[in-house]
């Protein structure tokens, strides 16, 4: 099996209220969603890659009930989005600006990157990285 690289991929995080969290995101990478209906906001990351926003209850519906309701577990973060960016100290305060909790401050990684560490309205954790040079 092998992913369609002509495709995109898509990450979706499943959120509180898909209004809010917009208006959150749309602040922190500094442009309005590609996509922007009831049930899904889309924003284009890089290249083929796109961050959806969809609301707890819209994949309660789609997956049938069949699964531990997101909202059981709002603010425990379970994964994180890691992003290269130029300056992570901006993206980090952009958070911090939209309401978002700050973690850990850019600092030099023992992997090599230099990280920086918060969390969104919903407590998905965002990880802004630059190269060491």
């Amino acid at each position: 099996m092998s992913i369609a690289t002509n495709e995109n991929i898509m990450i979706i995080l499943y959120v509180k209220n898909q209004q809010e969290s917009k208006l959150f995101y749309q602040k922190i990478l500094g442009y309005k969603p590609t996509l922007d209906v009831p049930g899904m906001t889309e924003y284009h990351l890089v290249h083929n890659v796109l961050l959806g926003l969809m609301p707890e209850e819209g994949i309660m519906k789609i997956l049938e009930n069949k699964i531990p309701n997101p909202k059981n577990a709002n603010c425990v973060p379970r994964s994180e989005i890691y992003l290269y960016v130029n300056e992570p100290d901006e993206y980090y305060d952009r958070v911090i600006d939209a309401g978002g909790i700050g973690i850990s401050k850019t600092n030099l990684r023992n992997w090599g990157d230099y990280v920086a560490y918060c969390s969104d309205i919903d407590g998905h954790i965002l990880a802004f990285a630059k190269k060491s040079e």
